[in-house]
């Protein structure tokens, strides 16, 4: 009983909270400066992190780029050099933790302890809409990407709770990506994205320091009904989505 009585207490902030964001929504955001910011990239020698390096090169960062692929590693560079900035690169397999402990010796200043100690700096994950919205068929990916999500918003809670302000956070979850990691996949939701459409909306979201970036924004509101809605309909309702794609290997899907 006592809790409800508190919620309803903070019913009144409710009410302001909300319209806060209401009037938000009509006020653009200020975008910050990296210039000469420390940017460590992983995945950097190919799609969405090479063309993340792309943008942050034009913006004058110092690029710090990872990747197991040595020559596209090295693409990458020359593309961002070419554009002004300066670059580290370091062939490096994120699967491997030694590599990973051996390499951060050379980037301190990308690492969570040094941000905490200097109350600067922001994290980006890469997860997905998938770490959301469950999709059969796709069951370790989902489980990866869930974890990604979960981290983030852990990671954003103990900062707050830490009282450290100068640390932000930000979590990328798009649809599809026209980028070949999963053949032929469309729904109802509209056509695969382009990688250059994910990265503009990555960068937007990075600069103006958002915390969820869902790609397209209808997945917010997907996300939202999947909490309230009972299981009958959302059966029905990810049917209607209709989510397709190329059978992976090791299933057997079922004739249409």
């Amino acid at each position: 009983m006592k809790f409800l009585l508190d919620l309803l207490l903070l019913l009144p902030l409710l009410i302001v909270c909300c319209l806060e964001s209401f009037v938000k929504l009509f006020i653009p955001k200020r975008r910050k400066s990296v210039a000469g910011e420390i940017v460590l990239i992983t995945g950097a020698g190919h799609g969405i992190g090479r063309l993340t390096a792309y943008e942050f090169a034009k913006l004058k960062g110092k690029l710090v780029l990872w990747d197991i692929n040595k020559h596209g590693l090295e693409e990458t560079a020359a593309k961002c050099k070419g554009l002004g900035a300066k670059v580290y690169t370091f062939v490096v397999d994120c699967s491997n933790r030694e590599d990973i402990y051996s390499s951060a010796k050379k980037t301190t200043k990308a690492f969570l302890s040094a941000m905490m100690k200097n109350n600067h700096g922001h994290i980006v994950t890469v997860a997905s809409a998938g770490g959301h919205v469950s999709v059969p068929f796709l069951l370790a990916y989902c489980s990866s990407k869930f974890a990604a999500v979960g981290f983030h918003k852990t990671l954003t809670d103990e900062l707050a709770a830490l009282q450290i302000t100068g640390v932000k956070t930000t979590c990328l979850c798009p649809n599809f990506i026209n980028t070949g990691f999963i053949k032929n996949p469309s729904t109802s939701l509209g056509p695969a994205l382009e990688p250059e459409e994910v990265v503009n909306r990555l960068m937007n979201g990075i600069l103006t320091e958002q915390k969820m970036i869902f790609i397209p924004s209808s997945i917010a509101f997907l996300t939202i009904l999947e909490r309230i809605l009972p299981e009958r309909f959302l059966a029905v309702l990810k049917r209607k989505i209709n989510i397709k794609f190329d059978a992976v290997i090791g299933y057997k899907m079922k004739p249409q």
